[in-house]
């Protein structure tokens, strides 16, 4: 009797322990200045002492820090999101796609024109594609900081123009600072951008001299079909509702794995759990096990062939062939 105390004690300290790591970080992430930092402390406090309290038997004191969290969570599902905020020019605008029979119509295309990451042209359009036209999908990975993370973005060739490409981003006001940590809080909503390569992958291989990589999946144009037509539902289902942006749980590998993931039962096919959805630079290795990607070839050498960074800042931006030319050397979805 004595030990299954002692487990649930343990049990229920650690539960403690988490919820106070969580609550400090939601004030403190949550909350301005000194206003913050003095929150988040206070409530590690309260935290400390619950977890005191449970061995010492003052049960007063997990009691206390017990309803104070209820009252931070009942906060924190109040939070809510909102596509009405002062956002910075290139997030200011969602992209809407309308179907008519074949003909997807993409309004706030972006399309902008790009010297720089702080010095650009803005564009939006609208475009139309040929939903008969898809030809695949290729995933794109932007390295800025080691090889644990990097930015996904799917793009979908067409045989008669330029591919159409998404990207899902942290959508920031103007003065916001990104932090991996805030993203765990409710600080950030979530946002589609749709455009042509020449801006989305531009921007990274050209503005901001990122390790940018090619990878051609193994889709057939049915599939492609299927997995755009997810996504433009997703696109249109954020537009109507906005959605919090969530480090862990809704980010530029999650959500995309989620799209996939809701349209293979249709193909007979199933998307295994793995950690490198997540440590989404190592995300080849787990496209190389799956078969999705060019299994034939060594991931090392596909992965080297992958590498279109330094190549793409050769060629302008303005060339009407920027697709096509950052795709020469990359290995072709099949063998």
């Amino acid at each position: 009797m004595a030990i299954l105390i002692v487990i649930v004690r343990l049990i229920a300290t650690l539960v403690i322990l988490g919820s106070t790591i969580w609550g400090s970080g939601l004030l403190f992430f949550r909350l301005d200045g000194t206003t913050a930092t003095v929150a988040a402390i206070g409530f590690c406090l309260a935290g400390l002492a619950g977890a005191i309290g449970l061995w010492s038997g003052a049960a007063r004191l997990p009691l206390s820090f017990a309803v104070l969290f209820l009252g931070l969570l009942g906060w924190w599902n109040g939070l809510v999101p909102s596509h009405d905020r002062d956002w910075i020019p290139e997030l200011a605008r969602l992209p809407s796609i309308s179907r008519e029979g074949e003909t997807l119509t993409v309004s706030n295309l972006r399309n902008f024109n790009w010297r720089s990451e702080s010095d650009y042209d803005e564009r939006w359009e609208t475009r139309r594609y040929d939903l008969s036209k898809v030809e695949g999908i290729d995933l794109f990975l932007s390295y800025w900081s080691g090889e644990a993370i990097a930015h996904l973005l799917v793009s979908f060739p067409f045989a008669d123009q330029p591919p159409l490409t998404f990207s899902i981003e942290v959508r920031r006001e103007k003065g916001e600072e990104w932090s991996a940590l805030a993203g765990f809080f409710r600080s950030y909503e979530m946002a589609y951008v749709a455009a042509p390569e020449r801006d989305l992958i531009g921007l990274r291989s050209h503005a901001r001299k990122e390790d940018v990589r090619l990878f051609r999946i193994a889709a057939t144009p049915a599939q492609a079909r299927d997995v755009l037509l997810a996504y433009v539902d997703d696109v249109n289902k954020l537009a109507a509702q906005p959605r919090w942006y969530n480090t862990l749980t809704t980010n530029c590998t999650t959500v995309v794995y989620t799209l996939v993931g809701s349209v293979a039962p249709a193909w007979k096919f199933s998307l295994p759990l793995d950690p490198r959805v997540l440590l989404s630079g190592y995300l080849p290795g787990y496209l190389h096990r799956i078969g999705a990607v060019r299994s034939d070839l060594p991931l090392e050498e596909l992965v080297r062939q992958a590498r279109i960074g330094e190549r793409a800042r050769t060629i302008s931006l303005d060339d009407p062939d920027f697709s096509s030319k950052i795709r020469e050397g990359v290995p072709t979805a099949r063998p």
